[in-house]
């Protein structure tokens, strides 16, 4: 659901908090939820900088800063496409646990609405909560994701050199 620059986006998911947040919050390993992006950062803590790369490592897809960090509750963070000159916009994970599983409420504030961001962020939310509820419960993808996953990890040649991580230092 939308309303002008918020998108709120929610789930029940039939597994452990715990499980959710790592998959969330996990280093050194594909987010699977999060189109196979890595998470790399300097600190799991407020005010650190993190960044979604490529597998390879090479291209850095995203960049922002930790905003919030209260495990396995709340992880708030800015977040900016590294390939578009758009504003940047807040991403809230809430998780909070309920009657059959955890409800998970992917939250983005300060949305650009009608700009390339906002566009993805719009599509990209359903499909990472649904992701997310898949891998949570039967521990991968299915198998039309990783279908994706593998082709997107091919095209990676297309993002621009902007994208490159030497443009992005840590």
């Amino acid at each position: 659901m939308s309303d002008n620059n918020k998108l709120v986006s929610k789930i029940v998911i039939a597994a452990s908090q715990q499980v959710i947040w790592h998959e969330l919050t996990k280093q050194g390993e594909p987010q699977a939820a999060v189109f196979n992006a890595w998470l790399h950062a300097q600190a799991l803590a407020p005010g650190k900088t993190i960044q979604m790369r490529t597998a390879s490592g090479n291209k850095v897809m995203v960049v922002g800063e930790i905003l919030e960090f209260d495990p396995p509750n709340r992880f708030a963070h800015t977040f900016r496409f590294t390939q578009y000159d758009d504003p940047p916009c807040t991403v809230i994970y809430e998780l909070k646990p309920v009657e059959g599983g955890v409800e998970v409420s992917l939250v983005v504030e300060n949305l650009p609405v009608g700009t390339r961001t906002g566009k993805s962020m719009e599509g990209g939310s359903h499909s990472i909560l649904s992701t997310l509820k898949t891998v949570a419960e039967n521990g991968r993808p299915g198998l039309g994701t990783r279908i994706l996953y593998a082709l997107m990890s091919r095209m990676e040649f297309v993002l621009p050199a902007r994208c490159n991580k030497e443009h992005w230092p840590l």
